[in-house]
C-alpha cells in the first residue's frame, strides 16, 4: 500500500522508502526502518492534538444549541410565546425526527464532498436557524425553527464519531470518542452558566433575556463554523501535519485491523455500493444495540431537556437551578474520559469492552430509583439531586463507550458509515420519546418521567448482555471453523464484518 510516491509500508509494520526516489540500496539497513512506540506515540499524540479539539468544540456548541431550550423554558420562553398544554414537548420532541431522518445520507455525504466541508457548512446551517430562533413570536415558529435545526444538526455526531474511525484503530477508539463526547458534558455545564449570565441582558434592544440566549449562541455557531473550514483536516492521507511516514503507517493500520486469522490480515474494501448499505440496514445486531442506545440516550436527553427544569421544581430559584446543573456535567465528563481510558486498555490487551457500558448504565439504573423514590416520599429535594447526578454521572461514560463498541464491530468504510448513521439515528429518536416523559402537569415529583427512564434503561442493559453474549457465540463458531480457505482476500474484504476471519471485540 502507497501513501505517497516516495514511502510505503509493509504488512509488518515496517516503514519503506522508495529506493528509486531516494536511492537507497534494498540490503542497506537504513532503508527500512521499524516503527518504535515513541514514533507511534509522537503520531497519535499529533493526530490527538490537530483533531480532538476542533471535534470537541463543533460538538459542544451542537449540544449546546440543541438544549439550549431547557434554559430559555425557565427563563421566560414558555410564558411569552404562550405555550399551553404539551406545546413544548412538542418542540423538543420534532427536533429528533428530522435529525433521525437525515443522518444516513449525511454520513454517506460526509465522504463525497470531505469532512472539511461538509462538517462546517452543516453547521453555518444550524446556527443560523438558532439565531433566527430567537426572533420567533409564537408556538409554530418555534416549532418550525426544531424541526430545521433537526436536519442541520443530523451529520454533525454521527459524522464526526465516522470521521474518528478513518484516523484511529479500534482499541484506541474509546478514548478519543470520550474525549469528543465529553464535550457533551461541558455543554451541559456551561449551558447552565452561559444562559445564566446571558438572561442578564433581560431587555436589551427590547429582547427578553430568553431570546438572548439562542441569538447569542447561534451567532458563536456561525463563528467557529467559519473558522472550522479553514482547521478541519479531511483524512489522513491528505494530512499535511504529518510526514509520509507517519501517513503510510497510519493508513497501513487502519486498512489491516479487525480481521486476522492464521496469521492472515485482510484489507478492507473501498469502493461505494449500495449493498453496504443494505448490510448494514439488515444487520439484526446494529438494531439490537439500539436498544442498548436507547437506553443511554433517553435519560441523557431527558436531563439535558429537563434538568434545569426538574431542579427549580426542587423549590432552587431559576439562578440556582441553572448553575446547580454546573457540578454534575463536569464530574460525568470527567469519569466519561476515565472509563473510555481503561476500556481502550482493556481492548489492546484482548479484554471485553462491555463491562465499561454495563456498569455505567447501572449507575444510571440506581441514580433514577434514588430519584424516583425520594420523589415518591414527598419530594426530598437534595436526594433527588443525588440521584440525577448518579445517573448522569452514568450516561456520559456509557455513551462513548456503546459508539465505540459498534463502530468496533462494522467492518468495511461504507458499511461502517451507514451502520454507526442507522444506530444513532434510530437510536436519536430516544429523544423524541424522552422529550415527553417529564410533562408540566406531573411536577415536581415527575414519577413518570423518572419510571420511563428505569424502565429503558432495564431494556438497554439486557440488549447489552445479549449483544455480548451474541459476538461471543459467532467469535466461537468462526474459531472453530475454518471457513476462510477458498476465500480470496478481496472476497474477504468484500464480505466486511461477516468474513469468517473477522473477529467482534467483546
Amino acid at each position: 500500500m502507497h501513501s505517497s510516491s516516495d514511502t510505503s509500508i509493509d504488512k509488518d509494520g515496517t516503514v519503506r522508502k522508495d529506493e528509486k526516489s531516494h536511492g537507497y540500496d534494498d540490503a542497506s539497513p537504513s532503508q527500512n526502518q521499524q516503527w518504535s512506540d515513541a514514533q507511534e506515540a509522537k503520531t497519535l499524540r499529533k493526530m490527538d492534538i490537530r483533531l480532538l479539539p476542533m471535534l470537541a468544540l463543533l460538538y459542544l456548541l451542537s449540544f449546546l444549541d440543541r438544549g439550549n431550550i431547557g434554559n430559555a423554558k425557565i427563563q421566560g420562553m414558555q410564558t411569552d410565546l404562550k405555550l399551553t398544554g404539551n406545546e413544548y414537548n412538542l418542540c423538543a420532541t420534532v427536533f429528533f425526527f428530522t435529525y433521525a431522518a437525515f443522518e444516513i445520507p449525511s454520513n454517506l455525504l460526509l465522504k463525497r464532498f470531505r469532512p472539511s466541508v461538509w462538517l462546517p457548512a452543516i453547521m453555518v446551517a444550524w446556527g443560523t436557524v438558532m439565531t433566527l430562533m430567537g426572533l420567533v413570536q409564537n408556538y409554530h415558529g418555534l416549532l418550525i425553527a426544531r424541526i430545521f435545526l433537526g436536519v442541520a444538526e443530523a451529520g454533525l455526531y454521527p459524522g464526526t464519531a465516522y470521521y474518528l474511525t478513518m484516523w484511529y484503530c479500534t482499541k484506541e477508539l474509546a478514548l478519543r470518542q470520550g474525549l469528543f463526547f465529553s464535550a457533551a458534558s461541558i455543554a451541559g455545564a456551561f449551558s447552565g452558566l452561559l444562559a445564566y449570565a446571558i438572561a442578564q441582558m433581560d431587555g436589551v434592544a427590547g429582547y427578553a433575556g430568553w431570546r438572548w440566549i439562542f441569538i447569542l449562541e447561534g451567532l458563536l455557531t456561525v463563528a467557529v463554523a467559519i473558522m472550522a473550514f479553514f482547521l478541519l483536516h479531511d483524512f489522513p492521507e491528505t494530512a499535511k501535519f504529518l510526514t509520509s511516514e507517519e501517513k503510510a503507517w497510519v493508513l497501513h493500520r487502519l486498512k489491516y485491523q479487525g480481521s486476522k486469522a492464521s496469521g492472515r490480515e485482510i484489507a478492507e474494501s473501498e469502493g461505494f455500493k449500495w449493498r453496504y448499505v443494505r448490510k448494514a440496514l439488515t444487520d439484526w445486531k446494529i438494531y439490537l444495540s439500539i436498544l442498548m442506545y436507547w437506553g443511554i440516550v433517553c435519560p441523557l436527553y431527558g436531563i439535558s431537556l429537563f434538568l434545569p427544569s426538574i431542579i427549580k421544581e426542587l423549590g432552587y430559584q431559576t439562578t440556582s437551578a441553572q448553575l446547580l446543573t454546573i457540578p454534575i456535567y463536569i464530574t460525568a465528563a470527567i469519569l466519561a474520559i476515565v472509563a473510555c481510558y481503561f476500556s481502550d486498555k482493556a481492548a489492546k490487551r484482548g479484554a471485553s469492552r462491555w463491562p465499561y457500558i454495563f456498569f455505567p448504565m447501572g449507575a444510571i439504573l440506581i441514580g433514577f430509583v434514588i430519584a424516583i423514590s425520594a420523589s415518591a416520599r414527598g419530594g426530598l429535594p437534595g436526594l433527588v439531586y443525588a440521584g440525577v447526578f448518579i445517573a448522569t454521572c452514568g450516561i456520559y461514560p456509557a455513551f462513548p463507550g456503546n459508539v465505540t463498541w459498534i463502530s468496533n464491530n462494522l467492518a468495511g468504510s461504507y458499511k461502517r458509515a451507514a451502520g454507526m448513521a442507522l444506530q444513532i439515528g434510530i437510536g436519536n429518536l430516544g429523544g423524541a420519546m424522552a422529550s415527553n416523559f417529564y410533562r408540566g402537569v406531573d411536577a415536581p415529583k415527575y414519577l413518570l418521567g423518572h419510571g420511563l427512564e428505569i424502565g429503558f434503561v432495564v431494556v438497554g442493559m439486557c440488549a447489552c448482555v445479549a449483544l455480548r453474549i451474541s459476538y461471543g457465540r459467532i467469535n466461537a463458531k468462526r474459531e472453530a471453523s475454518g471457513e476462510a480457505q477458498g476465500l480470496s482476500d478481496t472476497d474477504l474484504a468484500d464480505l466486511g464484518d461477516d468474513a469468517p476471519t473477522f473477529r467482534y471485540t467483546l
